[in-house]
């Protein structure tokens, strides 16, 4: 039987150091990151891309964006112009059918009480945090069933499960990129489990590619395989020619990307140390702080336990690593980052010059001689391209919207800008294409632009037209003058371009695109709107509705947002959502706050750190935009976020209870005081603080959504005042963003909210969806995808009082 190899990503399998940078695919059918970026970390763009994104892994979530042609009303009788609008707040609701809900008790535990620079704050749901307590399987078999109670009297559950299906079954390919003088891609016919290439993976559709890449002489493809969603990765090879597995077979891989050497013999990988003999786990449900990140170099046909460790820092266990080789062979290069800053240092090793190559430190305690170029976490310097000692690097080094420059190792005090960081524009990607030339894309107000630069000098060659939208997936080489580039937008399911660079103008023709039976992309229209913040900051906003809507406030709206690490929420198309807005009538929106990439460095530090409310600020002025301007009003919206997200909108649920009428809140950061000592949350305090700290300890405490809890109707003139309806996801195997924020949270609101008293104005619904062999976001079949979607959605649909319209 022909064998294939899936992944969830749709990504490049070629070796790139930059193992978290975000890619896209041609037709992002579900949520992105559902489809993907939270993206696993080891995400691969091709090679000689170069992408202006967080090393380590971080609380990755790309926005949910998507559009479909409207057919006709999807509203239930609602507020007419003339209506007085209610006042601001999720009011009780009027369906009885949800009403009420018995929550499942949970344990208080009153004596857990920590100590925070002379602040004593209690955790009395501590015992939620051991994922193999019988206690806790317990509390979460208790609140599934309540979950499964509430989704069972969601009319709209299955007709949006049927027409997701149905819309999802479509065609979509990934850029083509050239090994060895072939040329791979990714594809799914439309409802496969995972786009494939070759090897089939688990019958349950669990089991993911997440990292992957195919020897400089296209006869080797090592690729990672992770189980129900987790971070963990064992890594496989097979050759190409006859897609025979070899014997090798490298595990406890985590955060790494796979680097071949030239000559084909084997490839760099990052690994933590296996657990102790006797602590057995199931990988993915531990909460264990990672530690200790080493590089190894495996050759092809040997054991594991042979590999070459070239390099590891006992002193500094917090550090993470990514690898590459350049084209020529001559260099390894080594990228160390402590955080999600962008900034890393920066070493490399002579291979060529290596007496006895790699071969010569087999079964030698030492590592490999790394020389170090750039030794301070001051900036980001990625790697672009070389010509022997000479290398192009992209830098935010004095440029936060990122600038190219060149250094001689030679000369390694001698630094030059080779293409300027421009005055408004974030220098996305950087590509050395057609021997000579630059393949390089800007981002302009949250929309991409493409040039075409000379490699020596950096002068504008072409400026090439692409539409509004995102450009993802840049596949060529140094020595290609045929570049394939992927495109896609709100409207535009997806298309892939090949680019003739051989002619005296850039020649994009379309190689490949996507097409969705029944979307009509003129039914629909896109809006840029700029939104004043509370400290009059412009927030940019899109807005995608269905052509001449009436703002007279009755329509269902979803905001959705991210704000943090450095990622921006650019444009991309998503079956779900257009769903949403064709059968349920919904608008959906995506707020560009600070906190991410889209300005640059500065917009990013803007929501960071001590200015962390700016995220929330920014958030809330767009909810606020949105009703003052008749989009909606604060019964029918419904806020969205995933990861960094799930803390945005879970926060913002706190702080304006009244604005909102869902909430959908996936794999977020909930405890705030705690969440650097599980997994890789350490890496996570370069964005947020941390606790340890008394100045950071007093931003977090002021935020943290589990610590923030509190009874709008003992503050609000209104007695009707109270939480809006809310949904918490997480996931078993979610070792990124351990489940215990959102269980934690979950215990705290039914409490406060509900069984603390004897009778509580709250009838909104509080719940959580508790995914089974799923993780942050990455590698999950399309069927789990497609029933989350449902159940969220429907969900909305229910407490907001919405009805299908074919």
């Amino acid at each position: 039987m022909a064998t294939q190899l899936a992944t969830p990503w749709r990504h490049h399998c070629t070796q790139f150091r930059l193992a978290w940078g975000h890619r896209l695919s041609l037709s992002t059918t579900l949520s992105l990151p559902e489809a993907v970026t939270d993206r696993i970390p080891s995400v691969h763009a091709p090679q000689n891309v170069v992408i202006r994104a967080p090393l380590p892994p971080p609380l990755f979530s790309l926005p949910s964006l998507y559009s479909f042609p409207p057919h006709s009303s999807s509203l239930t009788p609602a507020a007419s112009a003339s209506e007085p609008h209610p006042a601001m707040g999720s009011l009780a609701a009027q369906r009885e059918a949800l009403l009420p809900l018995s929550y499942p008790p949970a344990r208080r535990d009153e004596s857990v009480v920590d100590d925070y620079h002379g602040v004593l704050i209690a955790d009395p749901y501590r015992w939620l945090e051991d994922p193999e307590s019988e206690e806790v399987k317990e509390f979460v078999e208790r609140q599934a069933r309540l979950t499964d109670s509430v989704l069972e009297k969601c009319e709209e559950r299955e007709r949006l499960r049927r027409r997701i299906t149905a819309l999802l079954d479509h065609p979509r390919y990934d850029t083509p990129f050239k090994r060895g003088g072939k040329y791979f891609y990714f594809h799914n016919t439309g409802l496969q489990a995972q786009s494939v290439l070759y090897v089939q993976l688990s019958d349950d559709g669990t089991v993911a590619l997440t990292l992957s890449s195919v020897s400089k002489d296209g006869k080797y493809l090592a690729y990672g395989l992770s189980s129900s969603g987790s971070d963990w990765v064992t890594v496989k090879v097979m050759r190409i020619e006859d897609k025979q597995p070899e014997l090798d077979t490298l595990s406890w891989v985590k955060f790494s990307s796979i680097s071949w050497t030239k000559d084909g013999k084997g490839f760099f990988y990052c690994r933590y140390p296996a657990p102790r003999e006797g602590h057995e786990l199931d990988a993915g449900t531990e909460n264990n702080i990672n530690l200790n990140h080493e590089v190894y170099y495996h050759f092809l046909g040997t054991d594991q336990s042979e590999d070459i460790l070239c390099w590891r820092d006992p002193e500094h266990p917090k550090y993470i690593y990514g690898t590459d080789v350049t084209d020529d062979g001559k260099y390894a290069l080594l990228y160390i980052e402590e955080g999600c800053n962008p900034t890393n240092k920066l070493y490399y090793c002579k291979l060529s010059l290596l007496p006895h190559g790699l071969e010569g430190f087999k079964g030698r305690n030492e590592m490999l001689p790394f020389i170090q170029l750039v030794d301070n976490f001051e900036a980001r310097y990625l790697f672009v391209t070389n010509d022997d000692t000479k290398f192009t690097l992209l830098t935010n080094k004095g440029a936060p919207r990122y600038k190219l420059v060149r250094v001689d190792f030679s000369e390694p005090e001698s630094w030059t800008d080779v293409v300027p960081e421009d005055d408004k524009d974030v220098l996305e990607t950087a590509s050395a294409v057609n021997n000579n030339q630059l393949l390089v894309s800007y981002l302009r107000d949250v929309k991409y632009g493409l040039q075409l630069r000379d490699l020596e000098t950096g002068a504008l060659l072409h400026q090439i037209p692409v539409d509004i939208g995102t450009v993802y997936g840049i596949s060529g080489k140094r020595e290609d003058s045929d570049v394939f580039i992927g495109f896609t937008s709100f409207l535009t399911p997806g298309i892939i371009y090949k680019c003739n660079l051989a002619a005296g103008v850039p020649e994009m023709q379309i190689f490949r695109e996507a097409f969705v039976p029944g979307f009509h992309r003129e039914d629909f229209e896109v809006k840029q709107v700029f939104v004043s913040s509370k400290d009059d900051t412009r927030i940019p906003m899109f807005i995608v509705s269905k052509k001449n809507i009436q703002l007279d406030g009755s329509h269902p709206c979803l905001l959705y947002g991210y704000g943090g690490f450095n990622i921006s929420l650019t444009p991309s198309f998503n079956v779900t959502r257009l769903v949403l807005t064709r059968n349920l009538g919904f608008v959906f929106c995506i707020a560009n706050i600070r906190g991410g990439g889209e300005y640059g460095e500065e917009w990013h530090k803007a929501g960071s750190l001590s200015k962390k409310q700016n995220c929330f600020d920014d958030f809330i002025a767009s909810a606020e935009f949105l009703v003052s301007n008749g989009y909606t009003n604060p019964r029918r919206l419904c806020i969205e976020g995933r990861s960094n997200g799930g803390l945005l909108v879970a926060a913002c649920m706190n702080q304006r209870p009244d604005l909102f009428g869902c909430v959908l809140a996936h794999v977020g950061v909930m405890d705030m005081l705690r969440f650097h000592k599980f997994t890789i949350g350490h890496a996570w305090t370069s964005d947020f603080g941390c606790s340890d700290n008394k100045e950071e300890f007093h931003w977090l405490i002021k935020y943290s959504p589990l610590h923030n809890v509190k009874r709008p109707w003992e503050k609000g003139d209104s007695h009707r005042l109270q939480y809006p309806s809310t949904m918490l996801l997480t996931a078993d195997h979610d070792d990124r963003v351990v489940p215990l924020h959102s269980l934690k949270l979950l215990a705290t609101m039914q409490y406060v909210l509900c069984t603390s008293l004897g009778s509580s104005p709250q009838s909104n619904p509080i719940i959580a969806r508790i995914e089974r062999k799923g993780g942050h976001g990455a590698g999950r079949p399309t069927q789990k995808m497609i029933d989350e979607a449902a159940d969220r959605y429907s969900f909305a649909a229910k407490v907001m009082e919405l009805s299908w319209t074919d």
